[in-house]
């Protein structure tokens, strides 16, 4: 699979270097998606700006990310969707489920954001 991890202080930016994102691809996405889980990364900004095609398996790939990183406490966020993958995600009205933004430096920016929301909680429950 191609791609390239970025790693910041507070998450981690996964941008898919192929046009498609299809059965062919999707078991590794998933399989790095659980390795940096599991490494300790809980915010993971998912870049599918090269992404032109994106079908269920890969909706899985995806919905597994997301279920990993709120599971962790964190955040999972796509960014870059072109017309077709946005469609799709419509269509399955996962637009309703997934945190969408059309850029990194926004993902960046919803990520910091939960974060001081969640310490916000988190500090009020000790109270």
């Amino acid at each position: 699979m191609k791609y390239t991890i970025e790693n910041k202080d507070k998450y981690s930016i996964l941008k898919l270097k192929d046009d498609k994102l299809n059965e062919l691809i999707s078991s590794d996405l998933k399989s790095q998606i659980v390795a940096m889980n599991q490494d300790g990364v809980r915010n993971i900004i998912l870049d599918l700006s090269e992404v032109s095609y994106c079908d269920s398996s890969g909706l899985s790939a995806i919905l597994i990310g997301n279920k990993l990183c709120k599971k962790a406490k964190g955040s999972f966020v796509l960014v870059g969707l072109k017309v077709n993958v946005k469609r799709i995600i419509t269509i399955s009205q996962l637009d309703k489920v997934l945190s969408i933004v059309p850029s990194i430096s926004e993902a960046t920016d919803l990520i910091y954001m939960e974060e001081v929301e969640r310490e916000l909680a988190n500090a009020s429950d000790e109270e």
